[in-house]
């Protein structure tokens, strides 16, 4: 073996040592980092609403996952088996924010819910989507209030490496133009070990709005998990939920809940847009053996219009898109619905269109 042989496989050597300490010490960097929100948290209440809840009128409630602001019907994703891991550019960002908000506007909603809102990521180009959800929404002299629960604090995501996904802030708004006298973020089960990485720090939101007859409306804004490698965490998180609500229906309230349960909320979405079963179906239907007797589940569906919730990334949108309806509420038997429906974006702004239902607090 002559020297410069060796002298090259020295180099190659140092070069391989110091790759080696790198993605160690990104290891120890990301794994330090991680952290979850303490259960039971206090939320800010910002803005000001004196109104109350009242028995027998009829209320509107809207829910969407606004997707960071990145989902336009051209875009795939790459942890869905896409190509991008960041919105095409700052300009596309708010142009998806704004108009995803002003469709939920003209549908004129006393409560609103919306998920996978950043406020500082590289994926969003840091842009606090938060003010631009707040000015679109409001109607002219209507006050509102709303709280922001944090499911999401990423450390730095090197991955794709010509474009990383990068470090990212997100989290659930909630809207409402009742007043709410206060909100609090619950953490939900997820899994342990290495996955708990690759999952968000999910939790959901309780806002407490009075109602006139002295009675409370408990608001749920959730987000639940999609991704497990454990089935039984999806039933550990919704098991805490629905001993949540009972309390509070134990108490004599009302119970209303809207978000992304990344569970088939139909059973059969496959089969009724017309679509093969993915090979590997992240969305499973809803195991309603769960729910208890007190809470209705309401899966927004026209049968005349069969509109889905939701388009699976893996590819822009078109008609060979996997679809399925993951979004919808929650409500407990003294709350009369009247309907609930998806409002069909044809996804152009998100990957999961709005969901609303129209509903009444008995007396």
């Amino acid at each position: 073996m002559n020297d410069h042989f060796k002298k090259w496989l020295k180099r190659l050597g140092i070069l391989f040592g110091i790759l080696l300490l790198i993605i160690i010490c990104y290891i120890i960097y990301v794994f330090s980092s991680y952290y979850r929100l303490e259960d039971k948290q206090i939320l800010t209440i910002s803005g000001a609403s004196a109104e109350k809840a009242k028995p027998d009128m009829t209320y509107r409630i809207t829910s969407g996952n606004i997707g960071f602001g990145a989902y336009s019907d051209d875009y795939s994703f790459f942890m869905d088996g896409g190509k991008e891991s960041r919105a095409y550019s700052k300009e596309a960002v708010i142009e998806n924010v704004t108009s995803y908000t002003t469709a939920v506007a003209k549908l004129h909603p006393d409560f609103a819910l919306f998920q996978e809102v950043d406020i500082d990521g590289t994926r969003s180009y840091h842009i606090d989507q938060r003010p631009f959800i707040l000015t679109v929404l409001p109607e002219k002299d209507i006050p509102q209030v709303h709280t922001f629960a944090q499911n999401y604090d990423s450390p730095y995501l090197f991955y794709p490496i010509l474009e990383p996904h990068g470090k990212n802030k997100a989290g659930l708004l909630t809207v409402s133009t009742m007043e709410i006298t206060q909100s609090v973020r619950r953490s939900l089960p997820i899994e342990g070990g290495f996955m708990k990485l690759l999952d968000l720090d999910r939790c959901y939101s309780v806002n407490r709005i009075p109602v006139d007859n002295g009675k409370e409306l408990l608001l749920y804004n959730l987000h639940l998990s999609a991704y497990t490698s454990d089935p039984s965490t999806a039933d550990k998180q919704l098991k805490m939920l629905f001993n949540d609500m009972k309390a509070e229906y134990d108490a004599g309230n009302y119970i209303v809940a809207g978000g992304d349960f990344n569970k088939d909320l139909l059973g059969n979405s496959a089969e009724i847009f017309g679509h093969e079963e993915l090979e590997e179906n992240w969305a499973k239907p809803i195991p309603k053996k769960l729910i208890p007797d007190f809470i209705q589940l309401i899966a927004p569906f026209d049968k005349e219009n069969p509109v889905p919730s939701c388009r699976n990334a893996d590819q822009p949108y078109n008609e060979s898109n996997f679809v399925v309806t993951v979004d919808g509420f929650l409500v407990s038997d003294n709350v009369t619905v009247k309907n609930a429906l998806v409002l069909d974006t044809k996804f152009q702004w998100s990957d999961h269109n709005p969901v609303y239902m129209d509903f009444v607090l008995t007396d």
